[in-house]
């Protein structure tokens, strides 16, 4: 089970890409709002959500994936029970997803990074406290799989079938869509 947390304003691409090619690739994805039973994106998208946050249940979660967006990424980052809903997976050793801002402000701000090699939005990097800022699309170390922004939002819903699936799948996925990645 993935769940694909969203708050009022969160980047549209950046969470219903990943959902969609999740999907597609028979992983059963959820999305879950932590603001509203219907969330409303940045870009002013409506989105109905399967169920709210006081709904999930980590023991069956296999990762959770925070999108970007403003100000979805620090709504998401001020509502306690998502930081403590990240920190289980995180401390159980499963996958934390994040892209563009969430990525500095969430894990960054968590402290998860530290030692680890990650992205984020450009000129966010700051905010990734003790990581390797990489300059990449996506990037994967261990559990925890980041991305630059809504440009990275196919190369990362790759990376989260990758990690949960295989590489196949994902470059079977991809070439269904028409995608042709640029590794």
């Amino acid at each position: 089970m993935v769940y694909v947390l969203l708050a009022e304003g969160f980047e549209e691409v950046e969470a219903l890409t990943p959902v969609d090619l999740l999907r597609r690739a028979g992983v059963e994805t959820r999305l879950v709002g932590v603001t509203g039973e219907t969330v409303c994106g940045a870009r002013g998208i409506r989105v109905v959500t399967d169920l709210s946050m006081n709904d999930i249940d980590l023991a069956q979660a296999d990762m959770i994936v925070l999108p970007g967006g403003m100000p979805g990424t620090t709504n998401l980052y001020a509502d306690k029970r998502v930081t403590s809903a990240v920190r289980a997976m995180y401390d159980a050793g499963k996958y934390v997803a994040a892209i563009c801002a969430a990525p500095s402000v969430i894990l960054g701000g968590m402290g998860l990074l530290k030692g680890r090699r990650a992205t984020c939005y450009p000129g966010m990097e700051d905010g990734m406290e003790g990581a390797e800022a990489v300059p990449a699309t996506c990037v994967t170390d261990g559990k925890i799989i980041t991305a630059c922004g809504v440009g990275g939002a196919l190369d990362f819903a790759c990376a989260l079938i990758t990690a949960l699936i295989s590489r196949e799948k994902a470059d079977e996925i991809a070439l269904s869509v028409v995608y042709h990645a640029a590794n």
